[in-house]
């Protein structure tokens, strides 16, 4: 039985939805998102609540060292192949999209013009993650984070205080001397840096409520969750001010090191991070009453969270298919309508089908053996 409607997968499958929405640039329905009154987005949302998720992995007690190593690199190769199996279909889209429509121009699309001139460098470059399609490139920065999992998991068990300020640390050596991880063939850097990032994602895990005692950071916040949220209220309305506003700091003016005072979405910096984490503890009140007054939005966004990394992919390759109809039809809110109706669907669709399909594949480990034939 799928596990019921809970707000991690709730605001999980709320992320995957925005994703989805936003990955398809111009389309109408972007503007209703909530990134147009906040610096932060889904992105640091599905990253944050990835830490969180492992958090309930590593709590597990019964779990070895040993046991959940090798678990949670397992769940890093699901993730990297999925990835690898996403950015086949989705080249193989933009050269059908390119071939039917005679334009040429697709193949140039989000970074994808190295695969068609210079495939054979670049295709090493997709296997090793250090070339990376534009709208396509989330999936990746969750491999490298679950295969710093096991470590993560490792400083927690045996060195637990230890964890937030090396987290912390790596993230400020990072801003301070501008530290990217390379792309190649093409030259350049991960859109979302992973030595950034991985603060988002050890804070949803030390956040997350386990069996820590009560001095730990997650037992501290819950216990002052009422003044923290107090606190964050001015910081998300001049989070949204700034966006309504574009009151943004001017770069040439800033000191250095520059990333401790201005937005970046590749390094995570502070002014997103700090907007990102006061909208959490607002938004932290929301569920409960969203789960009374929207029932229906409950179940069928926690049952999308629930199988969040198929939705993901099904949605990533619907926001490319999304962009080729747009491309084709010049949008227009008919198309846009009708685009992330058929999106949102069948990403639902996708989300039963998967916990059908592992319904069907227990009830078959389940099913009492035929007796066999005597010979």
């Amino acid at each position: 039985m799928p596990r019921p409607a809970n707000a991690v997968d709730f605001w999980r499958g709320f992320a995957l939805v925005t994703i989805f929405i936003n990955h398809i640039p111009g389309i109408f329905y972007e503007n209703l998102t909530h990134r147009n009154f906040s610096i932060s987005d889904s992105a640091d949302l599905f990253v944050f609540l990835a830490g969180w998720s492992l958090r309930h992995v590593v709590s597990k007690r019964r779990l070895s060292a040993a046991h959940l190593v090798i678990r949670l690199g397992g769940r890093a190769l699901t993730l990297y192949a999925a990835q690898i199996l996403m950015i086949v279909v989705a080249i193989a889209m933009l050269a059908g999209a390119a071939m039917a429509l005679q334009n040429p121009l697709l193949l140039e699309w989000h970074n994808a013009a190295a695969v068609f001139h210079d495939p054979t460098e670049t295709h090493i470059g997709l296997a090793l993650l250090t070339h990376q399609l534009g709208y396509f490139d989330i999936l990746p920065l969750y491999v490298v984070l679950m295969v710093m999992a096991p470590g993560i998991a490792l400083i927690h068990r045996f060195a637990r205080p230890l964890l937030l300020p090396l987290s912390l640390a790596i993230y400020l050596l990072v801003l301070g001397f501008q530290i990217a991880v390379p792309t190649w063939p093409v030259q350049g850097a991960w859109f979302f840096n992973p030595l950034a990032w991985q603060l988002v994602f050890v804070l949803g895990f030390v956040l997350a409520p386990g069996r820590e005692a009560d001095g730990a950071l997650g037992g501290w916040v819950r216990r002052h969750l009422f003044w923290l949220r107090i606190a964050a209220a001015p910081i998300v309305v001049a989070g949204a001010c700034v966006i309504w506003f574009s009151l943004w700091p001017d770069p040439t003016r800033v000191p250095s090191p520059k990333l401790f005072f201005v937005q970046s979405k590749s390094y995570v910096t502070p002014m997103r991070l700090i907007q990102f984490l006061a909208l959490v503890a607002l938004g932290s009140v929301l569920y409960p009453y969203i789960r009374r007054l929207l029932p229906w939005l409950t179940e069928f966004l926690s049952l999308l969270g629930r199988n969040s990394l198929e939705v993901f992919c099904v949605g990533s390759l619907l926001s490319l298919a999304g962009q080729i109809v747009r491309f084709v039809y010049k949008g227009g809110i008919v198309v846009d309508t009708a685009a992330v109706a058929f999106g949102i669907a069948a990403l639902a669709f996708t989300a039963w089908l998967t916990e059908w399909l592992d319904r069907d594949k227990g009830k078959e480990l389940t099913a009492p053996r035929a007796a066999s034939p005597s010979r």
